[in-house]
């Protein structure tokens, strides 16, 4: 089993920035790709970005060249930051942990940018 924890979530005005963070457990040699997720009211859970073990990246059009995903192999964390913060990434942001056959999820963070 793997736990993740989030934190860095809050409250920020449009135009600013937040950096979350995802710390992992349990059985974290078999993670291969970590990422975020958001879900805002009404709305499914979408990609935000991911990053594999080697640090290849990967995100979703809505966020390139605001967010940066990073990912710390030795402190088993993962990173993402948020600039340009607009009203429409205003949503739970869930860290993800991809294995073999699984995928964990943790509670989630919630990040409101207010306009």
């Amino acid at each position: 089993q793997v736990q993740l924890v989030e934190s860095g979530g809050g409250l920020v005005q449009a135009g600013g920035s937040l950096r979350l963070s995802c710390a992992a457990s349990g059985s974290i040699f078999s993670i291969t790709d970590m990422g975020w997720y958001r879900q805002a009211p009404g709305n499914q859970r979408d990609l935000v970005a991911t990053v594999t073990r080697g640090g290849t990246t990967n995100y979703a059009d809505s966020v390139k060249g605001r967010f940066t995903i990073s990912r710390d192999n030795a402190k088993n964390t993962v990173y993402l930051q948020m600039n340009s913060l607009n009203a429409e990434d205003t949503a739970v942001y869930y860290c993800n942990a991809a294995a073999p056959f699984k995928r964990y999820w943790g509670q989630g963070t919630q990040v409101t940018v207010s306009s």
